[in-house]
């Protein structure tokens, strides 16, 4: 059954941590809650572990209140970013720990507490490692000891708050593609937290972008990237190049780009595009909506090139993106004077009040193909 999240409210010291946040978590789902420090993510998944209370607000599961549940009754699993783990408890003893605090009705017996025990441990790829303590592991085994304690007490909602955050970056990639199929393997419902874009959009069946306790979209991940709902989503979600546009003759510019057609009858002055690096492309004709730029820098990060471009006409500089190869291929240098051009866009218009910008007026706009949205 679905977990429906409704009108979630939470507030300290008259500070909204959660506002309005509704929000359905689907059996099964891997969901991200991706989002910057004080999003509202944390204190998120501490309501639904039991931790923490709404002001307001209800969750329902198999039609019952799920926050009106004591914790043991949720069947939820958490880890945490730091571990949590009993220094002086050994592996196997942190992994039994949930299972020996229940009561005695609900206890399984100690052999086949040992025997669930060495199972987690085997699947954690940590057979052999029972009478090790926490301190004699890395931060990884660590993180999967943790995950195995989560795991003993077979929850039907795993939560995850940040738990590679400790890691390092090769440790945490081998790490998140292991979880993904633990996950599936289990068939468990899983929330995970994360400011890390890029592990929300690698693991995620679904992401909720979350901002000053508001979800700002709810998506698949390709769509997230590729279909941003507001302002916020397009910057906080991969890298972006912003632009702002002006409005004349229903025609939105920046400098020499221009853009035929604008889909709001010249309501709206002014206008805010976000282009990805990697749709800019070089080496556009110069009958093509674009600019003519200087390049800055290259910096190269294996199979991809990070170009910096200076734009004199817009009197900013640009990302672009390519393939490692095509430095050489394309022979650019430093310096080198380039035609650039926008293939996709994400168009905001602005209220006119602050310059901020307007989900209404949300344009996606493509090189010869323009796409109202």
């Amino acid at each position: 059954m679905t977990l429906e999240l409704s009108h979630l409210n939470r507030h300290f010291a008259g500070t909204p941590a959660l506002d309005d946040v509704s929000l359905a978590i689907a059996p099964g789902e891997f969901l991200a809650l991706l989002g910057p420090s004080g999003s509202g993510k944390t204190t998120l998944l501490r309501i639904l572990a039991g931790l923490d209370q709404p002001d307001s607000g209800n969750a329902q599961l198999h039609g019952r209140d799920f926050l009106a549940a004591q914790v043991r009754e949720r069947k939820v699993g958490l880890v945490f970013q730091h571990y949590a783990l009993f220094r002086h408890l050994t592996v196997a003893e942190n992994v039994a720990f949930g299972l020996r605090v229940r009561s005695r009705k609900s206890r399984p017996s100690g052999e086949e507490i040992s025997e669930r025990v060495g199972q987690l441990l085997k699947r954690v790829q940590l057979d052999g490692y029972g009478r090790r303590y926490p301190t004699q592991l890395s931060g990884g085994q660590r993180q999967r000891v943790a995950l195995a304690r989560a795991l003993a007490v077979e929850p039907d909602l795993l939560l995850l708050d940040e738990p590679f955050g400790a890691l390092d970056a090769q440790v945490r990639v081998t790490l998140r593609r292991w979880l993904r199929e633990l996950h599936e393997d289990l068939g468990l419902t899983t929330v995970f937290v994360t400011h890390d874009q890029e592990e929300a959009l690698e693991l995620a069946d679904r992401i909720a972008v979350m901002n000053r306790g508001r979800i700002e979209q709810v998506g698949r991940p390709e769509e997230v990237y590729r279909q941003p709902a507001t302002p916020f989503v397009c910057e906080f979600i991969g890298k972006v190049n912003k632009l702002p546009l002006t409005c004349a003759n229903r025609r939105l510019s920046a400098g020499d780009w221009v853009l035929e057609g604008e889909p709001w009858s010249g309501r709206h002055a002014r206008a805010v595009a976000y282009v990805r690096p990697e749709h800019l492309s070089l080496g556009a004709a110069a009958s093509q909506p674009g600019w003519t730029a200087r390049l800055r820098h290259i910096y190269l990060a294996g199979s991809v090139a990070h170009l910096e471009l200076d734009v004199p006409s817009i009197g900013q500089a640009l990302e672009v993106d390519v393939g490692g190869e095509d430095v050489a291929r394309l022979g650019l240098q430093v310096g080198a004077e380039l035609r650039v051009a926008p293939q996709r866009a994400v168009v905001f218009a602005t209220d006119g009040q602050g310059g901020h910008a307007s989900h209404a007026g949300r344009w996606v706009w493509q090189a010869q193909d323009v796409q109202p949205a």
